[in-house]
């Protein structure tokens, strides 16, 4: 990769710093990677706006965690809820930013309502082999474009939400305990495209069978799974209107070459579509996410 500054984080204090926070706070003006040794890091972490690209790395996914425990319910400093979107444990404003081989998680527990694991609301956003941990609201996708390679995400209730134009490229998608919604998009009217699963898994915790694929925070959602394996878990009706009929009339819904047992094109509801091959083969992450400046997350390396 380019020549940039390299910082290391650890908990034994073997490195620069001992909170990754400390060693965000630390960076100046110039691109640079923070190396993140093993340990769970319980810290309530913000990528502020005004940094330039930074790179988070881990060196065992399932052993570097970032981790913090607030919910929609927790009292703020003013005592009252700080709400959906203060609960995050990773707040990430920065554009360029990316991460590799670490895990986020939402510790704060089910029936505890809306706990965000990860709120990125920044544009060219890229996540690969990072596993996000939680139960309602697991990802906040906000404005921008996002790329989740060869992730896990996992959740029960809008689990992944926002109206971000984000490619999911061969990621394992795990519904938990009673189910409930995969996606809860709020695309722009005028945005082409939402989200976009490729290549994708979707399970479901043992005895769960009602997981629908989407419901519409937003009219004119749009979703697309493309050749995704789904179990059981999923409804054969696939789709929710949220309590809404007139979100069904602006819903973009669609998939092509879904297989397994919760793929059921015949009992898929009538306002959701099937694309074709051609369309679907236009879905690649250069075409969705490339933009004015061609970005081209797919193939970024954070390897050093």
């Amino acid at each position: 990769m380019d020549n940039k500054q390299i910082i290391v984080v650890s908990q034994q204090g073997t490195g620069d710093f001992v909170t990754v926070q400390e060693a965000v706070d630390s960076v100046g003006n110039e691109p640079v990677v923070i190396l993140v040794e093993p340990g769970i890091y319980k810290e309530k972490m913000v990528i502020h706006k005004n940094l330039p690209p930074i790179t988070l790395l881990g060196k065992d996914q399932k052993n570097t965690i970032l981790t913090y425990d607030d919910n929609a319910h927790t009292l703020g400093d003013d005592g009252s809820p700080i709400g959906t979107f203060r609960s995050a444990s990773l707040f990430i404003y920065a554009p360029d930013f990316m991460m590799e081989n670490m895990t986020i998680v939402n510790s704060s527990g089910p029936g505890t309502g809306q706990a965000v694991a990860a709120f990125v609301d920044a544009d060219r956003a890229l996540f690969r082999n990072v596993r996000f941990l939680g139960d309602q609201d697991t990802l906040y996708t906000g404005p921008g474009r996002q790329y989740y390679d060869q992730c896990y995400i996992e959740g029960d209730v809008d689990f992944i939400f926002g109206p971000a134009t984000a490619v999911f490229d061969h990621c394992h998608i795990h519904c938990k305990r009673k189910g409930g919604y995969i996606t809860a998009a709020s695309t722009p009217e005028n945005e082409e495209h939402g989200y976009i699963f490729l290549d994708c898994k979707v399970t479901g915790d043992a005895g769960v069978e009602k997981v629908y694929l989407g419901r519409p925070w937003r009219p004119y959602a749009k979703v697309t799974w493309v050749r995704t394996n789904m179990d059981a878990s999923v409804h054969p009706s696939g789709w929710h209107n949220w309590g809404d009929l007139e979100k069904e009339k602006t819903s973009r819904y669609s998939e092509y070459g879904s297989y397994g047992l919760g793929a059921n094109d015949m009992e898929r509801v009538t306002w959701a579509q099937l694309i074709s091959k051609e369309e679907a083969s236009k879905l690649t992450p250069d075409i969705v996410l490339g933009g004015l400046d061609q970005w081209q997350p797919a193939k970024r390396s954070a390897r050093v």
